[in-house]
């Protein structure tokens, strides 16, 4: 098997000739701007390629997840708030610059016919190159915002949805047959909506007011069924979900009556068409896997070990019975970015032991690599990971 085929059918919850060994890494800045001498953080073909030739150069299936799919205009929908880039004559929108150190505030107001919204976007530079983004100032407050929102909020125009396309198909080509394109939608539904409102007000409206909350997820599920029809439409082969926002404090009794049910149609939504649904939480998640078991994603991913998260690997085996494919792996900051080369290849062989029971395995850092990772200790927990990988297989035979 080649990469595509191999990550692919194990995303689906097949069994390949071997556990498939990838790295995330994130298309902008972090570990990316170690790997390219001009790195630029707003050429992301350039950037996509470098991270797909790296993983080459080590043997890896390469995955390569798209993030931000416009050079030079980043699409913010991943990031949410409502769509300020795109203005009719019934949304208009102003925005002003407010510098507060590295960061850069943009204050922005949407006029419609029938009243304003307000919402402050936020981008800062945590080191050169690395961005961090967020709707700091959440634009819904109150039903009459809600209203205006579903009345008036555009969709994104075809010359968006062309550049978006044309993107992906580059990277597509470029990866052929080695791996995957993934890209991340505009979040889970609930993800979605934690960026509309205030969340001190979020995780409490299912019990304050549960006909608003109920209308907000609907206009919430309306935004990211587009935005991922026109990931799909580009032919990306997965689709990535952020579901850390309903994270394990929220709790499995409140997550399977107030979450769960809109997260299984979309789950559904997202994957009519084939395409597995890689539903990423980077937190705490065991406490959440009641529901998990039912939601229906193809794939379920980091499962991060302590102090990242709270997974034990044979733990969680023992808790499944195939429900969905796993993607896990080994502590990129603790491990692999502050271990020796023994501390890693020892995680890896951990993960691999535990990752070889079950029927679906994927085999990764549990997050994207950060800035500052040994590119000695990368290797590492490649060469020990294929190696195993190999080995298992012809252990099979």
């Amino acid at each position: 098997m080649k990469g595509r085929e191999r990550l692919l059918k194990t995303l689906k919850g097949g069994r390949a000739d071997r556990i498939p060994v990838t790295l995330f890494i994130q298309s902008q800045g972090h570990f990316a701007s170690q790997l390219d001498e001009k790195y630029d953080p707003w050429d992301f073909e350039r950037t996509q390629k470098s991270i797909i030739d790296y993983q080459r150069s080590l043997g890896l299936d390469v995955h390569a997840r798209m993030l931000f799919l416009n050079p030079r205009e980043p699409v913010l929908a991943v990031f949410q708030g409502l769509n300020c880039q795109t203005e009719t004559g019934s949304w208009r929108v102003t925005e002003e610059k407010e510098w507060k150190g590295s960061s850069c505030l943009y204050r922005q107001t949407i006029r419609t016919p029938e009243g304003e919204l307000h919402q402050t976007f936020t981008v800062n530079e945590i080191r050169r190159g690395t961005f961090q983004y967020a709707c700091t100032d959440a634009p819904i407050r109150t039903v009459r915002d809600l209203e205006l929102a579903e009345k008036y909020e555009p969709s994104y125009p075809e010359e968006t949805r062309e550049k978006i396309r044309k993107n992906v198909q580059v990277i597509r080509e470029y990866v052929g047959e080695d791996g995957i394109v993934s890209a991340w939608s505009s979040g889970s539904l609930f993800n979605n909506l934690s960026t509309l409102m205030d969340q001190t007000e979020l995780y409490a409206l299912f019990l304050t007011d549960w006909e608003f909350y109920d209308r907000l997820m609907k206009f919430a599920k309306k935004r990211v069924y587009s935005y991922t029809d026109i990931l799909l439409d580009a032919g990306v082969d997965a689709v990535c979900l952020s579901g850390n926002a309903a994270g394990g404090f929220l709790g499995n009794p409140a997550f399977e009556r107030f979450v769960l049910p809109y997260e299984k149609e979309l789950i559904a939504y997202c994957q009519r068409k084939g395409n597995p649904v890689i539903y990423h939480n980077c937190g705490r998640v065991m406490e959440l896997l009641p529901s998990y078991l039912k939601m229906g994603a193809a794939n379920i991913e980091p499962f991060s070990p302590a102090p990242l998260g709270n997974v034990d690997l044979k733990r969680l085996r023992e808790m499944m019975k195939g429900e969905f494919s796993v993607t896990s792996g080994v502590d990129q900051v603790h491990i692999l970015q502050e271990g020796t080369r023994e501390q890693v290849a020892a995680a890896v062989k951990a993960a691999m032991e535990q990752g070889r029971k079950f029927p679906a395995f994927i085999m990764q850092n549990v997050d994207f690599l950060e800035y500052g990772t040994p590119l000695e200790n990368v290797k590492t927990y490649a060469d020990t990971a294929l190696g195993l990988s190999g080995q298992y297989s012809m252990e099979k035979r």
